[in-house]
């Protein structure tokens, strides 16, 4: 049963919960897995579900230095200024200290931050016809021009997979452009399909009425976010993580920067009146620990919320778990590819793919 959320306070105009006790992971899950249609499925259909195995609970955190092939201190620390910089589109000369707009902004957020149920309700999207395109897309035989035509009801989908598409054609050297749904899924794939959907599943509404914060920051944090997102899903063979599970990590990883906007925007300030070196700190801090409250409230993986949590050690060498080291790798690359896309950042300089994982750079071309 889906309910709509309007009017929000720290949210979009438009969210959505999943009522009852199904969380969003499971939801996804079911939707996004294979059916067995066979004789033996349809005996334990007419059976009595066997009682399930408590889930294995989350791999333990591993102590390893410079997180076992992930950026060092010094690598993050400068992507991540240069980040927060180019986000704040801020000038060359910067303030240090916070100002009473930004300590009113930062109080909020620590108020979220308790409450993950609050700021997971208030970042949904959710359009009709996304469910059933996750449920088409679970058969093996799935018919594509039934796909295209329901992709062909939602605007942001026709666009998204067009996109994708014809980035695809262009690695592959092919010198056509497509411009129908229908090519564009037969080149797409099953699998290309159900990440292309699950993402804009995810994808927040930006208010065009919105102030200033959220019309500048919310276009960039989300494209990062995408990148991040099949970054992890390509490292996660390497460190033996689920690839799916992996996806979420990093698409979810900046839901709570994402929740801050609309603070940002309540408190009547100007472009330039938010952005000071104090205040990015302390808001990277906050919307760590309200992206991993958003990650328990919709009950994801425990490996999720633990990965997020763990991006905020700033610690050399601090611990991280398996998948906590293909989000750090993988929010780094999408961050580095941005910089580098909008001539914020010269990739060939300050070493910044030293000592990352043997599929770094592959994640790299890809995004």
């Amino acid at each position: 049963m889906l309910r709509i959320l309007k009017g929000s306070r720290l949210g979009y105009n438009a969210c959505i919960t999943i009522a009852g006790n199904a969380s969003m992971y499971q939801w996804l899950k079911r939707l996004l897995a294979k059916p067995d249609n066979g004789p033996q499925a349809a005996a334990a259909t007419a059976a009595p579900a066997p009682q399930r195995p408590s889930p294995p609970p989350a791999p333990a955190p591993v102590r390893s230095p410079a997180l076992e092939g992930g950026p060092d201190f010094e690598q993050k620390d400068l992507v991540n200024s240069a980040f927060q910089r180019w986000l704040f589109a801020l000038p060359e000369r910067e303030f240090l200290d916070a100002t009473a707009p930004e300590g009113r902004v930062l109080h909020e957020l620590i108020l979220a931050a308790q409450s993950g149920h609050n700021a997971a309700d208030m970042l949904r999207r959710m359009p009709g016809v996304i469910p059933q395109l996750l449920q088409s897309l679970r058969s093996e035989n799935f018919a594509g021009a039934d796909i295209a035509r329901k992709i062909s009801n939602d605007l942001v989908l026709v666009g998204s997979v067009l996109r994708l598409a014809n980035a695809a054609i262009q690695n592959s050297g092919e010198p056509t452009t497509i411009h129908s749904v229908e090519h564009a899924v037969i080149v797409v794939g099953q699998e290309g399909l159900r990440h292309l959907v699950t993402s804009v599943a995810f994808r927040p509404i930006i208010d065009l009425n919105s102030g200033h914060y959220t019309k500048l920051l919310a276009p960039r944090i989300w494209t990062q976010s995408e990148k991040s997102a099949v970054a992890c899903r390509m490292l996660a063979p390497e460190f033996g993580v689920d690839p799916f599970e992996a996806f979420l990590a990093g698409l979810v990883f900046n839901s709570g920067l994402l929740t801050a906007l609309r603070v940002m925007d309540s408190v009547n300030a100007g472009p330039g009146d938010l952005g000071s070196a104090t205040f990015r700190a302390r808001l990277a801090s906050e919307a760590i620990g309200i992206s991993a409250g958003i990650s328990e409230a919709w009950s994801f993986p425990p490996a999720v919320t633990v990965a997020i949590r763990e991006q905020a050690s700033t610690r050399k060498g601090g611990i991280a778990s398996p998948m906590g080291r293909v989000l750090a790798v993988g929010d780094y690359l999408a961050k580095v590819r941005m910089l580098q896309s909008n001539n914020a950042l010269n990739d060939t300089e300050h070493n910044l793919f030293h000592d990352l994982p043997i599929g770094a750079m592959p994640c790299y071309a890809a995004i």
